[in-house]
């Protein structure tokens, strides 16, 4: 009789980080760029993790991936609140001087 096989080792699992990461990245270069700063401090805590041994080198990819996205929607969000400072604030203030010409 042949001996029985063992089973194979069971795949590591994605870290939660890593996924939160990912869909926090995913949503803040697609439409909230306010998730955008959380994904990529998520990220970067899951490939800090990663470095130091206490996560699975499995999560990278996803962290990475969140991470990014989460610095591309950072730079978003930062040009939005940029123009809407500058030429909304000019904006009001053309107004506000159109106003008082009159």
């Amino acid at each position: 009789m042949s001996e029985p096989v063992p089973p194979p080792p069971a795949a590591p699992a994605t870290s939660s980080r890593a996924t939160t990461a990912l869909v926090l990245g995913i949503l803040g270069f697609l439409c909230c760029q306010l998730c955008a700063p959380f994904a990529w401090y998520y990220g970067n805590l899951e490939v800090k993790a990663i470095k130091a041994g206490t996560s699975a080198a499995t999560n990278q990819g996803f962290a990475m991936a969140g991470m990014i996205l989460g610095i591309i929607g950072t730079i978003f969000l930062l040009f939005a609140v940029l123009w809407i400072v500058f030429f909304g604030g000019m904006a009001m203030l053309g107004a506000l001087a159109g106003a008082a010409g009159n």
